[in-house]
């Protein structure tokens, strides 16, 4: 294992120093977080030149007071999962500048045989491509704690249409981040080394696929809200305009409709009901009265009809398609056994026999029944024929085939 060069043990030494600061004076600064400025009670003048030396806190100007540094606002806001102060930002093209002059480091120190550099730029370009990708899924994962807290807790129509714009724009702007991200650049500024091509091209494209897939499960939750939110709000309205107008009308009383004669006319969109009567068979005494009834009913006349001859039976309907069924599967065993005795092994043609025959049957309805034919055969018989369709596509667009012909040929030459 290489030694660390004196740059980065600086680094690293500078960095702890900072981490420290940060975790000795963690209470000041939450309170400076959540206040508009941090309290210098707590903190002495030492520890105050500290934190302003390292960057943590700065002084706007001379007569105001110390806050926090925009960057520790955010990395707090990070680490907290405070929505309200979180940024959903992925500056790909600057991510995407830096991965190119990358690779052309790695390239030159690789040309150059510097396998130390080489390992150095290496390991700076995963760090940056994890970094973009760190930086996409904490802006979905923004956007989806939104969604699941602020979002579905607005109370105002105009707040969520201001939220929902909000949250929709900010997906937008995710998916012209990465749009930028073209995988034809990559694949030629990588070339043929495969180690870059599988950090920049493969992986990459594996991670790309799983950022989009999370924007549109944001988006299908977005929809899902407003449209649910929608239909609560023309609830709450109808119950509000009723509120409304019970308040002006305190003597309101809601009539029983169904017992009023006169319907206003878009509410009377029903047809008329029929009554209906039946005679009740249970109630002897109302039997005169039903006798009576039934006697004054008119008898029927119908005039007399002069019988004739009995006429010749017709064949029935069915019958005439069973026949004519019966030919066409005559004709195609006739075509079977022409196949069977003919002398060249060539495989014969269907509609070539039809014409040859003048049969008479439509093309279609005869190769249907040919095809039905081979296949009604038992298996045995099956491994005697061969079955040759002459298809073609319905189009240069449609795969669809078409049978045009249907050629018999046998399997085993006599």
């Amino acid at each position: 294992m290489s030694q660390a060069t004196p740059l980065e043990s600086r680094l690293v030494t500078t960095g702890v120093e900072r981490l420290a600061l940060l975790g000795r004076h963690a209470e000041a600064l939450m309170q400076g977080y959540t206040q508009e400025e941090v309290p210098l009670a707590g903190l002495s003048a030492t520890a105050l030149r500290r934190l302003l030396a390292a960057r943590i806190v700065w002084r706007p100007d001379e007569q105001g007071g110390v806050k926090l540094t925009p960057k520790v606002r955010e990395l707090i806001a990070e680490m907290t999962a405070d929505e309200a102060r979180r940024h959903v930002n992925a500056d790909v093209a600057e991510a995407l500048e830096r991965l190119r002059s990358l690779v052309a480091s790695y390239r030159e120190s690789s040309a150059r045989g510097d396998y130390w550099q080489q390992e150095q730029q290496l390991l700076r370009l995963r760090q940056s491509v994890d970094d973009m990708n760190g930086r996409f899924f904490d802006a979905i994962d923004s956007l989806w704690q939104r969604l699941n807290s602020d979002f579905g807790f607005v109370s105002k129509l105009s707040d969520k249409v201001r939220e929902n714009g909000r949250a929709q724009k900010q997906v937008v702007r995710l998916l012209d981040g990465l749009e930028l991200i073209d995988f034809d650049e990559l694949i030629q500024l990588v070339g043929r080394d495969g180690t870059l091509r599988k950090l920049l091209v493969s992986q990459l494209q594996q991670q790309v696929s799983q950022h989009y897939t999370s924007l549109r499960e944001v988006q299908q939750r977005l929809i899902e809200l407003m449209a649910r939110f929608r239909k609560m709000q023309a609830r709450s309205r109808l119950v509000a305009g009723m509120e409304a107008f019970l308040r002006e009308h305190p003597g309101f009383t809601p009539g029983n409709y169904a017992q009023r004669s006169d319907v206003p006319i878009l509410c009377n969109r029903a047809a008329p009901l029929v009554a209906a009567g039946s005679v009740a068979l249970d109630r002897s005494q109302d039997l005169p009265t039903l006798s009576a009834l039934v006697s004054q009913l008119p008898t029927p006349s119908r005039p007399a009809q002069v019988a004739s001859a009995a006429a010749p039976a017709q064949q029935s309907e069915d019958a005439a398609v069973a026949a004519r069924q019966q030919a066409l599967k005559e004709d195609v065993e006739g075509f079977y056994l022409a196949v069977v005795d003919r002398d060249e092994p060539a495989p014969h043609s269907a509609l070539d026999y039809l014409a040859e025959r003048a049969l008479g049957w439509p093309d279609e309805i005869w190769l249907f029944q040919v095809i039905a034919e081979y296949q009604g055969l038992p298996r045995s018989e099956q491994q005697a024929f061969r079955l040759l369709p002459e298809e073609e596509k319905a189009a240069d667009y449609n795969d669809v085939r078409l049978i045009r012909d249907v050629a018999l040929q046998l399997a085993v030459a006599p």
